[in-house]
C-alpha cells in the first residue's frame, strides 16, 4: 500500500497553490468585502485545467482522477476556502453534464463551462427541503416544447452570478423516483433572483435564492432520463463531499502554518510562546487531527475513483470527520493567536466563519452520521 503522492500528482498540487498564492490570497479579503468574485477570475484557473477537473478528455476536461480534485481543492483553499468552494460547485455540474447528458447537450454545454466562459450552479436545496431533499416541490411540468419550470431553490451559490443552473425538479410522483435534472440558462422569462443574503462565511461567493415561475426549459434540457435527477443528485455529492473536505483541509492548513509562525514571534513571560509545553501539546494535537484528517480524506477519494462498494459511505465519514477537523484546528488556531486571532487583519477569523458552513452543506453531518449508521446495520 503506497500513500505517497505521485510526481504528477505533486506538481498538481504545487501548480493550484502558487496559483491561489498569487492570485487570490492578496485579493480575498477585498472580495469577501465586496460580496463577489472577480468573473476573470475563472478562466485563468480554467487555463490550468480546473474548470472541468474531473470531465473526460475527450470533452476537453482535465480527466483528472478524484484524489487529484482533492489535491487542487486542498492547494486552493489555503489562499481562499470560499473561491476554492465556488470552483467545486462548477465542477461537480460539469461532472453531471459529461456523465449524464445526451451528446447535444454536451458539444453545446461542456466546450465554454471547460474555459469557464460559461460558470455552472448548482440548484437542489429548497427552503422547506434541505437534508430531505427528495421532498422538493419545485415542479417542472411537461409542455408541448418540453417543461414549464416553477419552485424557488434556496442558499444558491452562484444565484444571480452564474450563467447556467443544473436544477432538480419534480416531473412524477412524490418522492425520490419524481425527481429530474433540468438545465436552466440565465435570463429565460419567468426566471429571477432573491436579495443576496448576508452569510456568516462564503461571503465572497453571491448567495441568493432562485425563484422560477413557468420558466421555459426546451426538452433538450433534460439532463439524462426523466425520474432519475435524484440519482445524479446523490452520486454528484459523493465528490462534492470529498471537495468540501479538502476546502476544510487546506483552510485549516493555512491557520496552522500562520499560527506556527505568530507563535515564533510572539513573546509572553520572557520567551515565545511556543517554547510552553502545554501550548506546544496543543500544536502537536492539531497535527495529529490534520495528519488524520488527510489521510482518511485521500482514502475515501482513493475508494471513489476504484468504485469500492463502500465509496459512498466512506465520503460520508470523511466528510463529518475532516470538516469538524478543520473547524476544530482553525477555532484553535484562533485561540493561540489570542486577541489578534479576532481581527481581520491577521486571517484566521475569516477562516473560522468559512469553514463552518462545511458541517452543513454537501449534505450535513447528522446526515453523514446515518449514512455510516445505516451501512452499519445492514452489514451485521
Amino acid at each position: 500500500m503506497d500513500f505517497a503522492l505521485s510526481e504528477e500528482q505533486v506538481a498538481i498540487f504545487d501548480m493550484a497553490r502558487a496559483f491561489g498564492e498569487e492570485r487570490i490570497a492578496p485579493h480575498a479579503r477585498t472580495w469577501e468585502a465586496e460580496g463577489t468574485i472577480p468573473k476573470d477570475l475563472w478562466p485563468q484557473l480554467a487555463e490550468l485545467g480546473f474548470g472541468g477537473l474531473y470531465v473526460s478528455e475527450e470533452q476537453g476536461g482535465s480527466g483528472l482522477t478524484r484524489l487529484d480534485a482533492t489535491l487542487v481543492f486542498e492547494a486552493l483553499s489555503q489562499s481562499c476556502a470560499s473561491v476554492a468552494a465556488f470552483l467545486s460547485i462548477h465542477n461537480m455540474c460539469s461532472w453531471m453534464i459529461d456523465s449524464f447528458a445526451s451528446d447535444e447537450m454536451k458539444a453545446r454545454i461542456l466546450p465554454k463551462a471547460m474555459t469557464m466562459e460559461t460558470v455552472l450552479s448548482y440548484c437542489l436545496t429548497e427552503p422547506g427541503s434541505g437534508s430531505d431533499a427528495a421532498a422538493l416541490k419545485t415542479r417542472a411540468e411537461r409542455t408541448n416544447d418540453g417543461y414549464a419550470l416553477t419552485g424557488t431553490k434556496a442558499f444558491i451559490s452562484g444565484g444571480g452570478y452564474s450563467d447556467t443552473y443544473v436544477v432538480m425538479a419534480r416531473t412524477g410522483e412524490d418522492g425520490p423516483k419524481g425527481i429530474s435534472a433540468l438545465v436552466l440558462e440565465d435570463g429565460v422569462e419567468g426566471l429571477s433572483y432573491g436579495g443576496l443574503e448576508d452569510k456568516m462565511g462564503w461571503k465572497s461567493q453571491p448567495t441568493r435564492q432562485v425563484q422560477m415561475d413557468a420558466c421555459k426549459v426546451p426538452a433538450e434540457n433534460l439532463l439524462g432520463e426523466e425520474g432519475k435527477g435524484f440519482v445524479y443528485a446523490m452520486k454528484g455529492l459523493d465528490g462534492g463531499r470529498l471537495n468540501i473536505s479538502a476546502c476544510s483541509l487546506g483552510a485549516a492548513q493555512a491557520a496552522l502554518d500562520a499560527t506556527l509562525a505568530y507563535m515564533g514571534e510572539r513573546k509572553a513571560f520572557g520567551k515565545s510562546i511556543d517554547q510552553f509545553q502545554a501550548l506546544q501539546f496543543r500544536l502537536a494535537e492539531m497535527e495529529i487531527e490534520m495528519q488524520a484528517a488527510r489521510t482518511f480524506l485521500r482514502q475515501a477519494a482513493w475508494k471513489l475513483d476504484n468504485k469500492a462498494p463502500d465509496a459512498t459511505v466512506f465520503c460520508a465519514m470523511a466528510k463529518k470527520f475532516v470538516t469538524e477537523t478543520g473547524s476544530k484546528v482553525a477555532d484553535q488556531c484562533l485561540q493561540l493567536h489570542g486577541g489578534y486571532g479576532y481581527l481581520a487583519d491577521y486571517g484566521i477569523e475569516k477562516i473560522v466563519r468559512d469553514l463552518r458552513v462545511h458541517q452543513i452543506l454537501e449534505g450535513t453531518n447528522e446526515i453523514m452520521r446515518m449514512i455510516v449508521a445505516r451501512h452499519m446495520l445492514a452489514s451485521r
